[in-house]
């Protein structure tokens, strides 16, 4: 009998792990049942990642935080979901400080004077079960040019942390740099940059 009490330890470790071991609410990963509504990007996990290519030798990557913006989304009508996003650019990072502090002058993206990049939707095509194509205005460098992305539906559903209906997507695409003003380097460093994007969105209540 003794055997079968157990010991402080023991029920310590299972009150700490108790709130894991309770089953989550599964991520629905079916478009058509993800709730329609107002979204708010959720900042901590979307990633907005850039690569260019270091004189033909390698890529060299980087990405930007603090992403704010809004999401409509109608899953009965695709077509009709709009995306507004908002990227801060100083917070332009590639782990390289010296690379950091040249790229935020007025040389390159210059943040003093344009400190918003932007990109706000104007049409989405569905090309299949939880894909698209979204063109939309980015704004960059004082800029504004269209740019389409491939995206991709990964799930929704609430979030077993802190309980928010939460929709997840990923998106691809690329510009050129002197498209939009930059043009230092242009060809050692190149032109075209390559976009990737994975974004959250949190459904207003």
């Amino acid at each position: 009998m003794l055997n079968k009490i157990p010991s402080k330890a023991a029920l310590l470790a299972a009150l700490l792990a108790a709130p894991f071991l309770s089953a989550p609410a599964k991520a629905q990963t079916a478009p058509a049942a993800v709730e329609a509504g107002s979204y708010a990007v959720d900042p901590t996990h979307t990633r907005v990642l850039f690569k260019v290519s270091h004189m033909g030798f390698t890529n060299w990557y980087g990405e930007f935080t603090d992403v704010t913006g809004q999401l409509t989304l109608d899953p009965k009508a695709p077509e009709k979901s709009a995306v507004a996003i908002h990227i801060p650019a100083k917070t332009i990072s590639t782990t390289n400080a010296k690379l950091d502090g040249e790229l935020k002058a007025d040389d390159w993206f210059d943040v003093a004077k344009y400190p918003d990049i932007a990109f706000k939707s104007t049409k989405l095509v569905v090309t299949g079960a939880g894909s698209g194509q979204l063109t939309g205005d980015l704004t960059f460098h004082g800029v504004t040019k269209p740019v389409t992305l491939a995206v991709t539906y990964n799930a929704a559903g609430p979030n077993p942390l802190n309980k928010k209906y939460t929709v997840g997507f990923d998106a691809t695409g690329s510009i050129k740099r002197s498209d939009f003003g930059v043009t230092k380097y242009v060809p050692l460093i190149g032109d075209e940059v390559g976009l990737i994007i994975s974004a959250g969105f949190e459904r207003k209540e």
